[in-house]
């Protein structure tokens, strides 16, 4: 009763075409259901959090919420800007913008303050995250018009073509990732397997996987919205696990293949890996799964669809591996057996002997190396090894975080350019806070006179831009009002950052928040930045104590032993740390900018260490399922705990290894993105996979084990 994934694994075996139509049946109806739902994406309301978001709230309520503009940009191509010229495009932009329906209106043109440019603003219908959609008609009049005006340079750019420039990059990457990734991971299996054939299911499993956990996540995200990264996550984390899990299943039939030398048949030898590999993959998953739900904690849109997508795929690829991966691996050795059997006839029928494979050597000469220090000095090697990984670890320690905003993105994007352009003629477009003021339609005049007084101190501080005029809006019952007041710098900026905390902590309290009954809340984005960053600040205690609670609970539950839980979760964090540590090392300087191809940002993205920190966590259960089990099956077959750790961390080298690199290999391919964000997820996920298989489970692992002999193991008694 207990050991289900065997029984799952069992009746795969005896019904391997059953098992495999079904598996793809299920494949193709998560796929259609996931259609046939569609995706919710998230709204603008979901990625409210702190002052910020209830600045953002107070405006809707209001009707003044932000809406998706674009900005044309009008300027001379040489030499001055000719008037008559400018005027003419100006009048063909706005006869052709407005008469789009995607367009709700197009405003007067703007004088730059050097007269070297206009610049005209075109408000899109819709709510804010949905310029983006509605952004390519208007920038496709943009263009003609600019062909229509070869005199002058007519270009655009804002939020709406942004994000849409990011998503197309984004799919670019994506795309390059998969050229790079797919290859490489079947060379890898290639060289374990010496089979294409064998090579292919690891891959089969994966990508089925990964589309059944698709249509999943589109169903899901009627529960949980989209913000558009969920898609993502499955393909990074479904690759990586779908291969290991196939890899450790089929290394292990391939071992009791060759134990019994031919005196076994297919479905006895999918027995035989079921009762333990599929036990092990089994434990794997729901440590992987249930240390990603942690994020939920968070209560942050993008954290939680991130859980979804990757509890989903390992979910998925855990089934696979229990049902399809049997009954594919009784499919092959079936047909294998009778090609041997061909063979062997063809050969007796000559009068020549029966070839018969030897077993080579379980490891080789590295794996040898790397486990020699340990075995000869398990005390000297766990000092030194362990100091080593806090050395690396140490740069973490002068970790800053950041909410890297559009002024982070790639300038490959043709939108960035022409923002850049933009805000050099008008820099008042850089940053503008909002500050929002609610109140009773009598109280009107006080909130006009305060707001006046906000603005007279504003712009006597040098933080704020003098020459810009300020903007009120109020809403038509006239209970709220939104001031946006400039500021020259660019948001991730100091400037930027101080100027918000000038006007929150003192103008603000000293005007419109000294009136009693008035609400008041600064947004913009500086604002929406700095709240992101101190609300997942504030959730990252929460989400590490559970994380570390629920993984020793996991471990002491799958190896009946505290001592080893005790050591799992040490390890975990030590593996984590030292790959944040490297991140901060790599990406916070500006030394590595030329080597990876990136634009530092002096800190590290703000979701990335509470997100790596978790995902790590998951990823290093894996190897330690997988490396312990071993160990324990040995402990329990009645070895002494010295021979029990050498044996199990020598028949599990390899394929951890080889596990590693498929890993490694999909996660550096994000390094070669054109996101900086997505580069150090990339980075520092290759990194720990890295440290964590090599040096952790080869080198320190068993160091630990060895120094502490029985008494790891105590009490002694089955799982």
């Amino acid at each position: 009763m207990r050991n289900r994934p065997l029984r799952i694994a069992r009746w795969s075996a005896r019904h391997p075409w059953s098992a495999i139509a079904g598996w793809f049946l299920f494949v193709v109806l998560c796929l259609g259901a996931g259609m046939a739902a569609g995706s919710n994406a998230a709204t603008t309301e979901d990625f409210w959090v702190g002052e910020a978001g209830r600045a953002e709230s107070l405006a809707t309520e209001g009707g003044l919420q932000r809406r998706p503009t674009e900005h044309v940009l009008i300027r001379a191509k040489s030499g001055p800007l000719d008037a008559e010229a400018a005027g003419s495009a100006v009048r063909e932009l706005t006869g052709r913008l407005a008469a789009l329906p995607e367009v709700d209106r197009v405003a007067e043109p703007v004088r730059s303050r050097d007269g070297t440019a206009l610049r005209v603003a075109v408000v899109l219908k819709g709510a804010e995250l949905d310029g983006r959609k509605n952004v390519a008609p208007v920038l496709e009049r943009t263009a003609a018009v600019a062909a229509g005006h070869p005199d002058l340079v007519v270009e655009e750019t804002g939020s709406p073509s942004i994000s849409k420039g990011v998503n197309d990059q984004r799919g670019d990457d994506l795309a390059l990732s998969e050229r790079i990734t797919l290859p490489v991971t079947l060379v890898v299996l290639l060289v374990v397997f010496g089979s294409v054939v064998m090579a292919g299911v690891p891959l089969l499993l994966a990508l089925s996987s990964i589309a059944a956990a698709v249509g999943l996540a589109m169903a899901a995200s009627h529960l949980l919205p989209d913000p558009g990264v969920g898609t993502n996550m499955i393909l990074l984390i479904g690759l990586a696990v779908g291969v290991d899990y196939a890899l450790f299943y089929l290394k292990r039939e391939r071992e009791e293949r060759a134990r019994a030398e031919g005196r076994l048949g297919p479905e006895a030898l999918v027995d035989l890996a079921g009762a333990t590999a599929g036990r092990a993959i089994v434990v794997s998953g729901l440590a992987v799964i249930v240390s990603t739900a942690t994020l939920y904690l968070a209560t942050d849109v993008i954290f939680s669809s991130l859980a979804t997508g990757t509890i989903l795929v390992v979910a998925v690829a855990v089934a696979g591996s229990l049902t399809v991966l049997p009954a594919l691996l009784v499919t092959i050795g079936r047909r294998t057996e009778r090609r041997s059997a061909r063979a062997a006839a063809r050969r007796a029928a000559r009068g020549l002997p029966v070839r018969t494979e030897p077993a080579g050597p379980e490891n080789g000469r590295v794996f040898s190396a790397l486990l020699r220090p340990a075995r000869r000095r398990p005390a000297a090697t766990l000092c030194v090894s362990v100091l080593l990984m806090l050395a690396v670890a140490a740069p973490a320690l002068g970790m800053k975080l950041i909410d890297p905003g559009k002024d982070t993105f790639s300038r490959g994007i043709p939108a960035m350019r022409v923002y850049d352009r933009l805000t050099e003629r008008f820099p008042e477009l850089l940053v503008r806070h909002e500050v929002v003021a609610r109140s009773a339609p009598d109280r009107a005049p006080q909130v006009r006179q305060a707001l006046a007084e906000l603005v007279r101190r504003a712009q006597a501080d040098p933080l704020f831009d003098r020459g810009a005029v300020p903007s009120v809006r109020t809403s038509a019952d006239g209970r709220t009002s939104v001031l946006e007041l400039a500021v020259p710098h660019p948001a991730p900026s100091g400037p930027a950052v101080e100027s918000l905390g000038r006007l929150r902590t003192v103008h603000l309290p000293a005007t419109v928040g000294a009136l009693s009954g008035v609400e008041t809340a600064v947004g913009g984005d500086v604002a929406r930045g700095q709240d992101y960053v101190r609300h997942e600040s504030g959730k990252l205690p929460l989400v590490v104590g559970f994380l570390l609670l629920l993984t020793f609970v996991m471990s002491a539950w799958a190896f009946r032993s505290v001592v080893v839980a005790l050591i799992g979760v040490l390890l975990n964090l030590l593996s984590a740390a030292a790959a944040l540590g490297a991140l901060v090392l790599v990406f916070q300087g500006t030394w590595a900018e030329g080597l990876l191809g990136f634009d530092s940002l002096g800190a590290i993205a703000s979701r990335v260490p509470l997100f790596l920190f978790v995902i790590l966590f998951g990823l290093s259960m894996d190897y330690q399922v997988f490396v312990v089990s071993r160990i324990k099956e040995a402990v329990d077959d009645g070895m002494t705990a010295r021979a029990a750790v050498l044996e199990g961390i020598g028949r599990s080298a390899r394929v951890v290894t080889s596990a590693a690199m498929v890993m490694v290999t999909v996660f550096a391919a994000f390094v070669f993105l054109h996101l900086t964000e997505m580069k150090q997820m990339g980075f520092c996920l290759a990194v720990a996979v890295l440290l964590d298989a090599v040096v952790i489970r080869m080198v320190i692992l068993p160091s630990a084990l060895l120094l502490l002999g029985e008494r790891a193991w105590r009490p002694r008694h089955g799982a």
